[in-house]
């Protein structure tokens, strides 16, 4: 299994990323019932902030759910967290469910390193557009400043000139 496999399984929902239960059965290669069973079984394992059901508009807010099997289902889908995850690992005890948790474990570490580089180039990034947009506004005031004194001087010779005018 790769991890780019689990990547395109974690969503972001809620400012969180997430795994959904119909996801986390396939690879687990289990149904959904049984997992979504072995978690209502254990619910003092999953506080809030490790596992919560989705309603229908966050399921909404997930992309390609109309292509989710889960759109079809009676139920909406729980959601884990990174520790929900982990969590799983301690209620489903076979030895597919332990290296899958290790796999999703490695791809939020990934994700979390990612969106840390991620960060610091988009900080970086802001700098430079800040520096340069500088450099390019008094690069701008420039020309527009020789735009207009190249037309002063040509609406200086084209004017009709008036006054004295000394005989020769």
């Amino acid at each position: 299994m790769q991890l780019q496999n689990i990547h395109s399984k974690i969503y972001e929902l809620r400012g969180q990323k997430l795994m959904l239960d119909f996801d986390l059965a396939e690879l687990y290669e289990t149904e959904t019932r049984l997992l979504k069973r072995a978690v209502r079984r254990n619910l003092k394992r999953f506080p809030e902030d490790f596992m919560f059901q989705l309603t229908k508009q966050d399921c909404e807010l997930i992309p390609n759910w109309d292509n989710l099997p889960a759109k079809y289902s009676p139920s909406t889908p729980f959601a884990f967290t990174e520790q929900g995850v982990a969590m799983l690992s301690s209620v489903l005890k076979s030895d597919k469910a332990i290296e899958v948790n290790i796999l999703i474990m490695r791809a939020f570490v990934f994700i979390r390193q990612y969106a840390l580089s991620h960060k610091d180039l988009t900080d970086k990034l802001k700098e430079l557009e800040i520096k340069y947009d500088m450099q390019f506004k008094d690069i701008n005031d420039v020309l527009t400043y020789l735009q207009q004194k190249d037309k002063r001087e040509i609406l200086q010779k084209e004017r009709k000139h008036i006054g004295y005018k000394p005989e020769i």
